[in-house]
């Protein structure tokens, strides 16, 4: 069974008390599949004041997240070694930067990424990173393009979508797999009682019994609601695909 350890380096640690104390994600932790550690990257400063940005070389507006508590914070936590370099080891952490200019968040990478053992998400802020301490980084990653004030609620999406692919985490795995984007389809329409309300009623088909028929509705329904909001998701090659 996987357990996954999830380090945030963030400004703002508060941020993060409600989310991560409520619903499946603090059932997770109750359980020991995850463990969430949210770290200050103040505490890493080496400025008595515990600055951690300065204004940019060249000038301009705003001011940039400073090298030197990100390199103590990988250092401490084991991503680089006391010269700068990455460690490379079979537990090492995956650092992952949360920025505007990242990849574009999907379920194929909250799935590539619930396959880790550790993740450091650092929260970016301000006008960005000093650009040289992306040599430390692994991947950079954004939820869309937009900016937000920092990298803290991307950092809570990630953590999210992540956690829930943890076996254990979510009660029946087979609704993970038929989820939105698990495959290149769209979840199929789902329907609960009362079976008529104000003329609308359930499809026959899914109060008859014939398990058969019910999922080959559901195959049909789901490539229908595809084609119509997001055909574009049929052209993405999946490794995901459930059976």
């Amino acid at each position: 069974m996987n357990h996954l350890k999830i380090e945030l380096l963030t400004l703002f640690p508060k941020m993060f008390e409600g989310p991560f104390q409520e619903s499946l994600i603090e059932k997770a932790q109750t359980k020991g599949l995850i463990q969430i550690t949210i770290h200050n990257l103040r505490d890493f400063s080496e400025d008595k004041h515990h600055q951690v940005d300065d204004k940019p070389f060249g000038g301009g507006a705003g001011m940039v997240l400073k090298l030197e508590p990100v390199f103590n914070a990988l250092k401490t936590l084991g991503a680089l070694s006391s010269d700068g370099d990455k460690i490379k080891e079979s537990n090492s952490p995956w650092v992952v930067y949360l920025s505007p200019q990242g990849e574009n968040f999907s379920q194929k990478k909250a799935l590539e990424l619930s396959n880790k053992t550790r993740l450091i998400l650092i929260c970016g802020h301000y006008e960005g990173m000093d650009e040289r301490a992306m040599d430390w980084i692994d991947e950079e990653i954004s939820i869309g393009d937009y900016v937000l004030t920092g990298g803290e609620i991307p950092a809570m999406v990630l953590t999210d979508a992540i956690a829930r692919l943890i076996p254990g985490v979510v009660k029946e795995w087979d609704s993970i797999v038929h989820d939105s984007f698990f495959s290149s389809k769209l979840d199929y329409s789902h329907y609960t009682r009362p079976q008529k309300f104000l003329e609308k009623e359930v499809p026959e088909v899914l109060i008859s019994g014939n398990h058969q028929e019910i999922d080959e509705w559901r195959k049909k329904d789901s490539l229908s609601k595809t084609l119509k909001k997001r055909p574009d998701l049929l052209d993405q090659n999946y490794s995901n695909e459930p059976a």
